[in-house]
């Protein structure tokens, strides 16, 4: 490699293990939806405009972007040295200079201006009008760079592509493979398959209408699966929309897109693809399960865009999203629900949802604001006693409930069913202390699954309720029979 000639360096998938359009665009979403999307359908054949505007709305924080840490130390390597380290991308100029900035890099830059889209011939013909042919080593990632590569004297290529590599050794030209691409393990970590515990709670309606027909199971398994894919499908959109939040804390830096680990284009693909799973397996499921997918996925979204930086709003909304997996599981399994139960839930999840934010202040390492949320350290009492009066509301409904006709002809042995609120109340208190102290994880629902006395707890007030239901009895008596 050339020691007296620029180093000239592509952004997007090469220095950057991101690209700044995707950047842009879901930060500008995030920021203001409707604008964005104008824009996006007003420019969608002039990328340079397109650009060019979605920088105006963005504000991108370019110092927060993941670079690629070879490409970095080569970079600064160079620059030790006395060497010119350039940019050359196909992103808008405002933000490749500051990223340039950021990074002490050349302030000589070459980008697209909101008229020229600056990829593949045209920034070939750039960079050569600047530094004469074969007078720079450039550096790049994709098909579209071969018209520069052919033009430099030195070819870097950044990934896996012997295609390409090929090509450049046919043309006689050096190339030098740096690593790079994305690896499947951490996209699936992008979907997060630890959170499908969470549709479990599917199952409510089938266990409380004592239907333990198989045929029922099978259905709620169906809807299980759906919701699952839903769900990832949702959690990648609130990650792209949070990637500047993400990047800004603690241990969720390290989060596939915010961490550049796997590209927002792939991101945005597996969207698609688990939302059309989704939606698929709602319509089999019957049009009111495909109601319910589509109202949550509906307000998941509008929760990623707006709502959880809501004070209370986004409580109120998580508790809706969890009671919506409930009605889910009744119109997967054709099962009645009980208005008592729906009721009953939401208090409980009201709870939770107070426990998840108690928990993020209580690890948090400042007293500001959580970024992206509506909370600082100041407002632990006030979640505290709203957490307290769900969980009394919670078990005041489950009194309420053990009242009525319902109960009475689905629980003959009502004192041990009221025996069973001891304790549920005891796992819901406990489920509140350990979010106040900060002792567990983001999750309460996922923690809860992991919690082996939560989980007891739990177990000991389902079995009274089945015992009181005359179950145990009429379950033992056929295996004795």
């Amino acid at each position: 490699m050339s020691e007296a000639k620029p180093l000239v360096l592509d952004v997007d998938g090469t220095f950057l293990k991101t690209d700044m359009l995707f950047e842009c665009f879901w930060a500008s979403l995030g920021k203001d939806p409707l604008r964005t999307l104008g824009v996006c359908a007003r420019n969608f054949t002039r990328p340079a405009a397109l650009k060019r505007e979605l920088a105006g709305i963005a504000q991108l924080r370019t110092d927060l972007l993941p670079v690629h840490p070879d490409l970095k130390a080569l970079a600064d390597q160079s620059l030790a040295a006395g060497r010119e380290v350039v940019l050359a991308s196909a992103s808008d100029e405002t933000l490749v200079r500051q990223l340039a900035a950021d990074h002490g890099l050349s302030p000589r830059i070459f980008a697209s201006d909101g008229e020229t889209n600056l990829k593949g011939r045209r920034k070939a013909e750039a960079l050569v009008a600047a530094f004469g042919e074969e007078g720079f080593d450039y550096a790049g990632n994709e098909r579209a760079d071969m018209e520069i590569w052919q033009k430099a004297e030195n070819a870097l290529v950044v990934g896996d592509h012997p295609g390409l590599r090929r090509v450049l050794t046919a043309q006689n030209k050096n190339s030098t493979e740096y690593p790079g691409g994305w690896a499947f393990r951490d996209l699936l970590r992008a979907l997060r398959p630890h959170q499908w515990v969470k549709n479990v709670l599917l199952l409510l309606p089938m266990l409380a209408a004592h239907d333990f027909r198989l045929s029922t199971l099978w259905l709620v398994v169906l809807g299980m699966a759906a919701f699952s894919a839903a769900a990832s499908s949702i959690y990648i959109v609130n990650d792209l929309l949070d990637l500047e939040a993400d990047r800004l804390h603690a241990t969720k830096h390290k989060r596939p897109f915010a961490s550049g680990a796997v590209p927002i284009r792939v991101g945005m693909a597996t969207f698609f693809v688990l939302a059309a799973i989704a939606l698929g397996v709602g319509a089999l499921l019957g049009p009111g399960f495909l109601a319910v997918v589509v109202g949550y996925m509906a307000l998941s979204l509008a929760y990623s865009l707006r709502l959880k930086r809501m004070r209370w709003i986004d409580i109120a909304t998580l508790a809706a999203l969890y009671t919506l997996r409930v009605v889910a599981g009744a119109a997967a399994g054709q099962v009645d629900v009980s208005i008592f139960m729906l009721i009953f839930i939401f208090p409980v999840f009201i709870t939770l949802g107070c426990v998840k934010r108690l928990t993020e202040l209580t690890l948090a390492t400042t007293d500001e604001r959580l970024p992206g949320r509506g909370y600082a350290r100041t407002d632990r009492s006030d979640l505290r006693n709203v957490a307290a009066l769900g969980t009394v509301g919670a078990l005041v409904i489950f009194f309420l409930y053990t009242l009525s006709e319902q109960a009475r002809a689905l629980y003959p042995t009502r004192w041990i069913l009221w025996s069973a609120i001891i304790p549920l109340a005891m796992w819901l208190l406990r489920m509140l202390r350990l979010g106040y102290f900060g002792k567990q994880d983001y999750d309460p629902i996922v923690f809860a699954m992991r919690d082996k006395r939560g989980i007891g707890l739990l177990l000991l007030t389902l079995s009274m309720m089945f015992y009181a239901a005359g179950l145990w009895q009429k379950w033992f008596a056929g295996l004795i029979g």
